[in-house]
């Protein structure tokens, strides 16, 4: 289970439930692997939805090796993700957000 109060977000891939976070180290090569801008700017693009599918791809792969996976986007390529292409832009959201902010109380 994916802990918010840790920064964490779930993710089921292959049909398997995995833990995503952005550490500090995560964020570092994220941010080395962008195409283009920074983190603001991905921050900016992912607030306007204006996003693409690879920024979503680098979000994802970063919170997986986060959370301890050791693989790359390659892996990911016949990989299926649980809910398709609107989960993985959803997961990808909600684990730049919980990056930078508290989760709200329930």
């Amino acid at each position: 289970m994916a802990n918010p109060w840790a920064g964490e977000v779930a993710i089921v891939i292959d049909g398997q439930r995995r833990k995503m976070k952005l550490t500090l180290g995560a964020l570092a090569e994220l941010e080395a692997g962008l195409k283009t801008g920074s983190l603001v700017g991905l921050v900016e693009r992912f607030e306007a939805g204006d996003f693409s599918t690879r920024d979503v791809l680098a979000l994802i792969v970063a919170g997986l090796r986060g959370g301890g996976w050791s693989g790359a986007a390659p892996d990911l390529i016949a990989a299926d993700i649980e809910g398709g292409m609107l989960a993985a832009a959803r997961a990808a959201a909600e684990l730049l957000a919980r990056a930078f902010t508290l989760p709200e109380r329930a």
